[in-house]
């Protein structure tokens, strides 16, 4: 499993893969749309999405003359579980830094349920 994890990853580690798969979430989307937004070749979009079909991320198939891309989430939903523990354990920290500080008088930070928008 850790394979598969170390694969999705890696595919992560890139912003435009990450950004194509943003794009994902909202439907599939031909070959050109994806690139659509990026100043690369095709060749270079094709080399991407090599990569995240590699890691399970994203399935080809063909509709009429199209390449139509879709969003794979099972690969998402394996790294989720990976890091639930670590959600925890942060979680639980973030809770004890809020106590202290009220102990102190000061302000708690606001948290905003672990959601971080990158």
């Amino acid at each position: 499993m850790t394979d598969d994890i170390d694969a999705v990853f890696a595919a992560l580690a890139d912003p435009t893969r990450r950004a194509m798969l943003a794009r994902l979430t909202q439907g599939t989307a031909t070959v050109g749309q994806l690139a659509e937004p990026f100043e690369i070749s095709l060749p270079s979009v094709s080399r991407h999405l090599k990569v995240l079909e590699s890691a399970g991320l994203v399935s080809k198939g063909r509709e009429a003359q199209w390449r139509v891309c879709r969003l794979e989430p099972e690969p998402l939903r394996r790294v989720d579980d990976w890091m639930a523990p670590y959600r925890e354990f942060f979680g639980g920290r973030f809770d004890r830094l809020a106590a202290q500080l009220q102990a102190m008088g000061a302000p708690a930070p606001a948290t905003d349920g672990g959601s971080d928008e990158h």
